[in-house]
């Protein structure tokens, strides 16, 4: 396993739809995987998508049972996600603080889906359906933005509440979103 860059806001190749993953439980899918989760949890991130670190495939990880950078937030099962779809469930939104490993030192308030429901292939090519809501919810389309070229300062909608970490929460090390 290995611990691999996370590209930054700014690099083009975080612009790019991602394409989908067409070879399901190949050595090479899994040591991706295995990379991905190496480089979230060394991150101490909630999620990763696949495009963070260059690698041009419909592919998200997420989960987490405690997160240093999300402290006050529920756990979310850990995930191995291709080609995923997302469906809201309703009109409803939440707003919430997001931060992102590939805009490190800001967060912003960004409106999300309230209640979704994702469909998609672990690694083995076994279908996954399941709905969420509250911070899973948020973190599934926060990583799942990252297959269609988004990045969450996209979302914002109020520049008010956008900025750096070390302002806005001077209780949180700035450095945890590095």
């Amino acid at each position: 396993m290995t611990v691999r860059e996370i590209l930054k806001m700014g690099d083009p190749r975080l612009l790019r739809v991602a394409k989908p993953v067409r070879q399901f439980d190949t050595p090479e899918l899994h040591a991706l995987i295995a990379d991905m989760f190496e480089t979230m949890r060394a991150a101490e991130g909630a999620g990763l998508a696949a495009p963070q670190i260059g690698v041009d495939l419909a592919l998200v990880i997420f989960g987490f049972t405690t997160n240093r950078r999300y402290p006050d937030r529920e756990p979310v099962p850990e995930t191995v996600l291709l080609n995923p779809s997302v469906e809201p469930l309703s009109d409803e939104e939440d707003e919430g603080w997001e931060g992102c490993l590939s805009v490190p030192g800001l967060r912003a308030v960004v409106p999300r889906f309230a209640k979704i429901r994702y469909r998609g292939f672990d690694p083995l090519g076994h279908a996954i359906e399941r709905e969420a809501a509250g911070f899973h919810a948020r973190v599934v389309q926060h990583e799942c933005d990252h297959l269609i070229g988004k990045l969450y300062p996209m979302r914002v909608r109020d520049f008010s509440r956008f900025g750096f970490t070390s302002v806005l929460f001077p209780g949180l090390d700035a450095s945890e979103d590095e």
